[in-house]
């Protein structure tokens, strides 16, 4: 993720808190039953660092003496404090971390307007290539997947599309060093209209070196994208902690190059921020002329079917499942400026559950649309 011509759909803070699974983020809200316990690393909250700063022009995190800039010890100190890691071994992470310029041009917000296409992007990911490595991850891991689609009730194709999507499958999982990119990212490359951007950096940090700690993974080693996202979902630190799963029981969690680990992983996170099993992802739902009126906006559904019913909305004919309609909904705009387009689907609130993984209508829309077409490639069912 985090790939920069993501700024088609939103620009750089909503990537950086969104291009990967993350997890500052609530669930949409549904009438279903609880998810099922996970078997990842847990789910408990950890409390924000408030330490540290990011300084303009700072291209080191330490002094001439090799000592860590000030407010960068203190960041130290409360780190091994509320993660409870010993402080020499957090200085030894923080000092081993090196500024990077690529990954600080990456993620500068661009003063320049893209005029977003829903076409492009689509073709992008919805691509021979996906399609067909996705039918060959398919039959690979066919046993993963089924048990993965069993234990959280996410499709296999939603789960095999997200992979797929992220890294072609493991082919681009990013050569940066996740602790150098955080490092930066956090201490570096300050935002003053998105002060929580620095913080939320900063923050990851603090999840990568707990991570560390406790052997889950090599802060000084992993790499990842140049925003900090990591293996084949590319999960950001603090959503390994939270979301990931020992899918084959072997004691370790491995996202880098473990299926058996990714594949749990992406479903327990869909399923922990508002994946319905059964439900499909669009409604099918024919909307009226009017249908730029009714799009709400945002990551959880703003409607439901009785409102879209009364604006003039009916029921695809021939649609069979219609459990949907006891659900919140939401209409999402697929804009295509340069060709003047709009296209409105009616999501439920699976749709907003891959808005949680990243906060772009197109992603989730690509995500939807590629699944279904490597289950049509296999003529297997797919998630609509």
């Amino acid at each position: 993720m985090f790939r920069p011509f993501r700024i088609l759909q939103a620009a750089a803070l909503a990537l950086a808190l969104s291009g990967c699974a993350t997890t500052k983020t609530r669930p949409a809200t549904a009438p279903s039953a609880p998810a099922q316990p996970t078997a990842g690393t847990g789910t408990t909250a950890t409390p924000s660092i408030q330490a540290g700063r990011s300084i303009s022009g700072s291209t080191s995190f330490q002094d001439a003496g090799g000592r860590l800039r000030p407010d960068i010890q203190a960041y130290a100190r409360e780190v091994s404090q509320t993660r409870g890691v010993p402080l020499p071994r957090v200085e030894t992470v923080l000092k081993a971390a090196r500024y990077n310029a690529t990954v600080a041009r990456l993620m500068r917000p661009s003063n320049i307007h893209v005029r977003r296409s829903w076409v492009t992007y689509r073709k992008r990911f919805v691509d021979p290539i996906r399609i067909r490595a996705g039918s060959q991850f398919w039959m690979e891991n066919q046993a993963t997947l089924d048990a993965a689609a069993r234990r959280y009730g996410v499709p296999q194709s939603i789960i095999v599309a997200i992979i797929g999507v992220e890294t072609i499958y493991g082919r681009q999982t990013g050569g940066f060093a996740v602790i150098d990119a955080l490092a930066t990212l956090g201490f570096s490359n300050p935002d003053d209209a998105r002060p929580e951007r620095s913080l939320m950096f900063r923050n990851q940090l603090a999840d990568l070196i707990q991570l560390d700690h406790e052997k889950k993974l090599n802060a000084l080693e992993v790499e990842g994208s140049y925003a900090g996202a990591i293996g084949l979902p590319q999960f950001m630190p603090g959503s390994i902690m939270r979301y990931a799963v020992d899918g084959d029981g072997d004691g370790h969690i491995d996202l880098l190059y473990d299926p058996k680990d990714a594949i749990p992983s992406v479903a327990n996170y869909l399923r922990q921020h508002g994946w319905v099993p059964g439900l499909p992802v669009f409604a099918p739902v024919l909307l009226p002329p009017d249908a730029g009126a009714l799009v709400g906006g945002g990551i959880v559904p703003s409607t439901d079917w009785a409102k879209l019913q009364a604006r003039g909305a009916r029921v695809r004919p021939g649609a069979a499942n219609t459990a949907w309609e006891q659900y919140p909904l939401g209409v999402v705009d697929l804009v295509d400026e340069p060709r003047n387009l709009k296209e409105y689907r009616t999501g439920t609130p699976n749709f907003f559950a891959i808005t949680h993984y990243n906060h772009s209508y197109f992603y989730a829309a690509s995500v939807a649309d590629l699944a279904q077409a490597i289950a049509d490639n296999l003529g297997l069912p797919g998630p609509n």
